[in-house]
Parts: C-alpha cells; sequence; structure tokens
C-alpha cells in the first residue's frame, strides 16, 4: 500500500502498519478488488476522534501527539469492523460467480459456486471456487483473501484422476499463492477408475494434454479478476500423473509457467502401461501362479545390499548408488542339490525381467527403463492389468474379454502410437529453454509404480539433444533421491522443499547443483539429512563425523545409465 498524506476531510488508520493516510474522493473506487483490500487493512475514525485530531493539527507535533491518542482510544480491529471486514470477504469471492470467464481462448470457463472459507489454525482464510472448463474439466482454486503473494501455482493430480486433488494446495496456499487443482477432465468414484475412458476421445485428450493447459488459463484468469492485477509467477508442481503433467507442459505449453516441478513422471502413459503389464506377466507363470514372492524378494534385496549398501560409505539399508551397484540376480541361480537362499531358473530370469524392462523374444528393448537395484522388496506388488488396453487407448482393436495373457510382446508393442496425446517424450525443449522456463524432475530409486528407468533415459535424451549437459542443466536438472518409494516414503531423505528451491531459481538465479533432504524420525529410524546432487552424482560419507548429517557427506561422479553405454 502506498504512502498517503494525514490530510482532511477524511482520515483513515491502517492497523496493519499503524500509518494515518487520506483518501481523496476522487482516489476512491467501487471496484471490488480494491473494496476488498481497504477492508481488510483500514478502518475509519470515529468523528468525535477525527474533530479532536483537526483541532491539533496546525502543527506537526500537534498531528504526532493526536495520533498517539487516537490509538489509546480507538480499539482495533473492533467487532463490528471485523464483521463488515468478513462480509466484504465474502460479497467479494460472490462475486467472483458473476464474473464472466466464457471467453477465456481456449478455455471457456463457467463458475458454478463459490465460498470463503475461515482461517483455521496454520490455514488463512481463502475464496474457494468450484467451476467447469469447456467442455467437462472440473477445476477447483483457492485464492488467501489476505497476504497474496502476487503468484500462481497448478497443482497436479495423481492417478487416472478424476477427483480434483486440491488439497494438495494448502501447502503453496499457506505461502501466499493462489492455486488451481482440475480433475484432468472426468469424473472417477476414486483415482483409479477407468470406466470414464471407454468411447470417450475427448476425455482422452483433455488427460493426455489439455487440461492442464487449459487449467492454467483460467486460473491465471480468475486471480487477475480476484485480485485486480494479473499473477507475476507461475509455477507447476505435481507427482507421479502430477509429474507427467509436469513434463507435458514442459514439452507442449513452456509459456504456461515460469517454472515445473515434475516428481516421478510416468513418460508416455501408454508405455508406461505397456511395463505395467510386463512386470505383470513377468512375475507369473502360464497358470498364473506367482514366481518371485517375499521370501525370493528378500534374498534378492538383501544380496544387493551385501554388495552395494557401502557405496555410499554407509551401512544403512539405502543403496546410494543404484546405477553403480552391479549385482546380477543370476549370482543366485541354485546348483545342483540346492534348495535354498537360491533362486530357481525361472525365478532369476523373472527378477532380470523387472531389472530389464521390457524386451521381445530375440531380447532386444521394447521400451524405456525399469526398476533399480534396492526396489526388490516392493516387485511383489508391481504391475497392473491389462484395463487400459481394454478400455483406454482408442484405436487398440482389443475386445471387451482382453485379458493379460492375449498382449503379444514380440508383437503388439509395435502398436501403442497409436494414441500420441499420451506421450509426454519428446526430448526438444528447445521452447521452453527459449521461454525462460525451469524444470526440476526428482524421483526415488525404490519406486516401483513409475520406475526411475525411463525418467533417467528421458532426461539422458534431452541432453542428447540440446546439447549436452550443459546446455541442458541450464533449464533442466534431475535429482534422484536414493530410497524413496513413489513421490514419498521409504527409508530415504525424501524430504525436500521443492518449491523454494526453483523459487529461488526462477526468481533469484540460484540454479540448484544439491539440495538437502531430510527423513522424519519414523519409529526406531533416526532423523537424518543428506545431500542430493544433480544427476548421475550421489552422496559418499567422509568418513568422520556424525552420518545423520548432511554437511558430513561429499559430492561423487556418478555413472551414466545404460543409454550412454
Amino acid at each position: 500500500m502506498r504512502e498517503c498524506p494525514l490530510l482532511w476531510p477524511r482520515v483513515v488508520i491502517c492497523p496493519t502498519f499503524w500509518n494515518a493516510i487520506r483518501i481523496p474522493a476522487n482516489e476512491r473506487t467501487t471496484s471490488r478488488e480494491s473494496e476488498l483490500s481497504l477492508q481488510e487493512q483500514r478502518v475509519e475514525l470515529p468523528r468525535y476522534a477525527m474533530a479532536h485530531l483537526h483541532m491539533m493539527s496546525k502543527t506537526i507535533f500537534g498531528t504526532l501527539a493526536a495520533i498517539a491518542e487516537l490509538l489509546l482510544l480507538t480499539a482495533l480491529p473492533s467487532t463490528a469492523v471485523a464483521e463488515e471486514t468478513a462480509h466484504n470477504q465474502a460479497a467479494a469471492c460472490t462475486a467472483l460467480k458473476r464474473a464472466n470467464f466464457s471467453d477465456i481462448a481456449d478455455a471457456p470457463t463457467w463458475i458454478i459456486s463459490t465460498g470463503l472459507v475461515i482461517a483455521t489454525g496454520a490455514d488463512p482464510a481463502y475464496c474457494k471456487v468450484f467451476g467447469t472448463i469447456e467442455p467437462r474439466i472440473g477445476i477447483e482454486m483457492r485464492l488467501p483473501v489476505k497476504n497474496w503473494n502476487g503468484k500462481f501455482l497448478e497443482y497436479g493430480c495423481g492417478g487416472w484422476c478424476g477427483v480434483i486433488f486440491s488439497d494438495g494446495c494448502m501447502s503453496s496456499l499457506r505461502r501466499g499463492y493462489a492455486c488451481i487443482a482440475s480433475d484432468m477432465g472426468h469424473k472417477g468414484s476414486q483415482p483409479f477408475d477407468l470406466r470414464w475412458w471407454k468411447d470417450n476421445l475427448q476425455g482422452q485428450i483433455d488427460f493426455g494434454f489439455r487440461a492442464t493447459h487449459v487449467a492454467a488459463l483460467a486460473g491465471k484468469a480468475i486471480a487477475a479478476q480476484y485480485y485486480g492485477a494479473p499473477p507475476i509467477k507461475s509455477y507447476y508442481y505435481g507427482c507421479s500423473t502430477g509429474g507427467y503433467q509436469g513434463v507435458m507442459e514442459a514439452q507442449r505449453f513452456p509459456w504456461d509457467f515460469d517454472g515445473i516441478i515434475a516428481g516421478a513422471p510416468d513418460i508416455d502413459s501408454t508405455q508406461s502401461n505397456f511395463r505395467g503389464l510386463w512386470w505383470t506377466r513377468s512375475n507369473h507363470d502360464a497358470n498364473g501362479n506367482q514366481i518371485l514372492g517375499e521370501k525370493e524378494l528378500t534374498l534378492l534385496h538383501n544380496t544387493a545390499l551385501a554388495l552395494c549398501d557401502l557405496d555410499d560409505g554407509v551401512k544403512d539399508g539405502i543403496i546410494g548408488n543404484p546405477l553403480g551397484c552391479k549385482f546380477k540376480p543370476r549370482t543366485l541361480l541354485c546348483k545342483q542339490g540346492e534348495t535354498s537362499r537360491c533362486l530357481s531358473s525361472a525365478q532369476v530370469d523373472a527378477a532380470e525381467k523387472f531389472y530389464s524392462g521390457p524386451v521381445n523374444s530375440a531380447g532386444e528393448l521394447t521400451s524405456t527403463g525399469s526398476f533399480l537395484v534396492g526396489s526388490e522388496l516392493a516387485w511383489e506388488k508391481a504391475g497392473w492389468g491389462s484395463i487400459y488396453f481394454r478400455d483406454g487407448l482408442a484405436g487398440y482393436s482389443t475386445g471387451a474379454d482382453f485379458k493379460d495373457a492375449d498382449f503379444d510382446f514380440d508383437r503388439d508393442y509395435k502398436r501403442l502410437g497409436l494414441a500420441p496425446w499420451y506421450d509426454n517424450s519428446n526430448p526438444d525443449l528447445r521452447r521452453l529453454k527459449a521461454a525462460g522456463g525451469k524444470l526440476i524432475v526428482y524421483h526415488g530409486t525404490n519406486d516401483t509404480d513409475d520406475p526411475p528407468g525411463p525418467v533417467i533415459d528421458y532426461y539422458e535424451t534431452v541432453e542428447k539433444t540440446m546439447g549436452g549437459q550443459k546446455n541442458t542443466e541450464a533449464f533442466f536438472r534431475l535429482f534422484l533421491i536414493p530410497g524413496m518409494n513413489h513421490c514419498g516414503g521409504g527409508i530415504g531423505a525424501m524430504n525436500v522443499d521443492w518449491l523454494r528451491i526453483l523459487e529461488k531459481w526462477v526468481e533469484e538465479g540460484t540454479a540448484p547443483d544439491s539440495v538437502v533432504g531430510t527423513h522424519a524420525s519414523e519409529g526406531n529410524e533416526p532423523n537424518f539429512t543428506r545431500p542430493l546432487f544433480l544427476y548421475p552424482d550421489y552422496a559418499k560419507y567422509k568418513g568422520t563425523g556424525n552420518v545423520n548429517k548432511a554437511e558430513n557427506f561429499r559430492r561423487v561422479s556418478g555413472e551414466p545409465s545404460r543409454s550412454d553405454q
């Protein structure tokens, strides 16, 4: 708020800054945004106090004395003023429902309902807005009524969406962000409901790439209407499907956001489902019986730990450099007469398929990456079935009775280009770089929902396309988090303030070469911190000092993945 002189005939006092200011009649505004700002920060003085102040204001000292006296006489804020402020905040929120957003280019939007949510605990008061972007993309936006930081954030969804992950906005809302989230263009009973997909080409396109883009357009327009000015910076934050959305935005609409955080993105949703079906088939024999159970997976994991746990200098159950771990499942093949603490030939084959990802009968890779060493304990639940190919892939000729076993891994992978709107694997990011956008991707090495292998392959392909590591790191940086599961959880140092890191890169020019992750205390596990370095580098204990402190680790150059070999 600008400074104002202490003049007459009308004086108001700002309880937030304790400044006396004047509002000339010709500067008054009836706009909804300005009215809200004034009602939040200013209180009109009682007439008797104003008269008293006027008599004493002939000199500078008299004016200062008057202000001091008024601070004693006037209780701020009063109940009446607080009630009036709440009323005006609610009115300003309600006014959004009457605003016209139908003329947003490419994103005609209709506001369905609005409501003021009162502050509770650390959560600020905010205006909650529900709406629809044509034809059927559901959105929810949360706009702080006070202390807007001038920025906009879009939060991604998870699974197959169908519900709005608006609670993901709360962390950024507490920082003053106006935040929007969408259902990606369809309604589902829960995020893994795929019934909407069948015979719904518009819904598939919205999910594939359109919904994230048009939600950004609508969100910025709503924020500009509410606050009277457009956002000065715009960011995107999402993990899993939300990560997929972020990478897709970087490729198709690099002008939507100043910075993007994409956690655990699946690279090409069709390929992701292809890999998921591969893992399901790899761990079941022709009769549908599981090949690798808990006992076998524990043996695999413990053997890998014995070989590679100390690669980071600490024996903590975390393989800090899984790409450098040379563990081979075939070393566990049962010798003649052995029946325990070893694997059968079928079990070794299954384990190798988990590490390699899809191959044809000639052993040729037909996808891009898979699981990393150290993730074995979660393999039992890895993979999913054929519902995507039965219901979700437009143009894929399958019947209603299509089963996992019907997919031909020698032939059908050649048909997966039928749905290009799910493909976010384009490594040509020249437009993102030219737009000045920044992209941070992070991924847990123990992730078995969207494994890190395809993301590593994508990053390395971007490096080759964009002219090498230095050119790529100017706008795109990848961090692997050892021991972290899908988007969080696990035994690694997975808690990182990615939004603050992105803000510093975009707004201050401080590019992140390393970040510090924390692992909160849980059960008997210690609270520890670890440095996380740009891919492919990793942290190694210096040999002295507390192993739970990040400062006692150094940077070590990592090895490239198989895509460079």
